[in-house]
């Protein structure tokens, strides 16, 4: 009997301890492993892998790819017509038609619709007055839609200058064009090499090897358009290697839910009873809303992977006491006034928080919060116009800390409380008093003199 009751006793103990260990791991790879600052491989792997599942769920994401969706929606028959009317000047009407449909397989029904639209609105859109509104609409349309993917990618990337005006014109004019012809060259190209393989080995022996091949080479296509986007449209410099990897990642899940639609067909059916000819429309919707849930969950992967620490300590950043902000504030800007006094090239923010490993979110509202207070200035450094560098924009000789504080402390709107001033006059005088005395003593310490460390 104390045999067993040592058996039972034994295996409870082996339960508790393999479940304590699961309750470990699964708090360290959605929590601990963002305060790990190890660099290896494993630990990188884990944070992307949270990462990706975080980003698909993150409610922000889900509102701005609702906002893309209505949108597209909106760009949708402009951006087709776009399309064709360069499709017809090539001759390849016809083969862009069918790759739209093996492109986008489980949406026939309503590229079907589209393509009628798009008949009605080249047809419209040639003659009389409607030719040049219906340029000015197709063009604002497209320009918007690109406009708001840019904006939210550098919300993701934490850049807060958009491109100029010229810049937009020229930048998206180019992907306006230029994608829609890769487009066709790609179909074209596709088609080209299955009818030459074909010609030249009849049998058939390697038609599974061929459609195999031309299936993948479909997919890499898809990985190549999503890292391009990754790669050229947020306004700051990604790095080649980082856009890759969220290209794959984004565009497998692309493929994934291009087959999950695709294979749900049968299903459709249920939504004709209810929608009748209209069945087509909710699909389009939650398609269009899946895809750019994945096209910014790419986004943000994108910037993990380049700046693998900004995501660290993220519970302890969404908690920093005004001590410590204060503290990284005045370390940010010794940074700039000493490498200006050393006659050292001025660095970007994200070069800052990686230099001396800081979170870059921290650093980059740092930054922000400093040039709005007069105190630093964005300048180009060479030709690295995408990402401006910071530097101060007094003389450094004379930054103190009673500076900053007297600064940093007028940022901001201020008497806009009625009759504030007169129901807590004492209080005021009381506060601006201190501050006063804690400025004198600060303005004795400059920030040359402290001393800055990358180790």
């Amino acid at each position: 009997m104390k045999k067993k009751d040592r058996g039972t006793s034994g295996n409870n103990g082996f339960f508790a301890r393999l479940i304590s260990r699961g309750r470990n791991l699964y708090g360290y790879i959605t929590d601990g492993v963002w305060n790990d600052t190890s660099n290896s491989w494993k630990v990188n792997v884990l944070k992307t892998a949270n990462l990706s599942v975080r980003s698909f769920l993150n409610a922000d994401l889900q509102m701005r790819a609702g906002y893309l969706t209505y949108q597209t929606l909106l760009a949708i028959v402009p951006a087709l017509a776009l399309v064709f009317a360069i499709g017809r000047g090539f001759g390849f009407q016809n083969i862009l038609q069918s790759q739209l449909f093996n492109s986008f397989p489980a949406q026939r029904e309503a590229l079907s619709k589209a393509f009628g639209f798009v008949d009605s609105y080249l047809a419209q859109s040639s003659e009389g007055l409607f030719l040049g509104v219906g340029i000015l609409f197709l063009l604002w349309t497209l320009i918007s839609l690109i406009s708001s993917i840019e904006d939210c990618f550098n919300k993701i990337w934490s850049v807060k200058t958009g491109r100029t005006l010229w810049r937009k014109l020229t930048d998206y004019t180019a992907i306006v064009l230029i994608l829609p012809i890769l487009m066709i060259c790609s179909s074209g190209i596709l088609v080209f090499m299955s009818s030459t393989v074909e010609k030249f080995f009849p049998s058939g022996f390697f038609t599974p090897i061929l459609k195999w091949s031309l299936d993948f080479l479909s997919i890499v296509l898809v990985w190549l358009f999503f890292a391009g986007s990754y790669l050229l449209i947020p306004n700051t410099k990604v790095k080649f290697r980082s856009a890759i990897i969220a290209g794959v990642m984004a565009g497998t899940a692309y493929s994934m839910l291009q087959w999950l639609f695709l294979t749900g067909q049968i299903y459709v059916t249920r939504y004709n009873a209810i929608y009748g000819s209209f069945a087509f429309l909710p699909l389009l919707l939650i398609w269009l809303q899946l895809v750019w849930v994945i096209t910014l969950a790419g986004g943000v992967i994108c910037f993990s992977s380049q700046n693998i620490n900004e995501f660290s300590f993220t519970d302890e950043v969404s908690r920093i006491s005004e001590n410590y902000r204060w503290r990284l504030t005045v370390a940010v800007m010794a940074v700039a006034v000493q490498r200006f006094n050393r006659e050292e090239a001025p660095m970007t923010p994200h070069e800052i928080a990686l230099e001396y490993g800081m979170p870059v979110t921290l650093v980059s509202a740092t930054a922000n919060k400093l040039i709005e207070a007069g105190l630093l200035q964005r300048v180009i450094v060479g030709q690295n116009e995408d990402e401006p560098a910071v530097c101060p924009s007094i003389d450094p000789s004379k930054i103190t800390l009673g500076t900053m504080f007297e600064r940093l402390g007028a940022v901001g709107t201020t008497n806009f409380i009625p009759d504030f001033d007169q129901r807590f006059s004492a209080l005021g005088e009381a506060v601006l008093s201190l501050r006063k005395e804690c400025i004198g003593a600060a303005s004795k310490i400059f920030l040359s003199d402290l001393t800055v460390s990358k180790s």
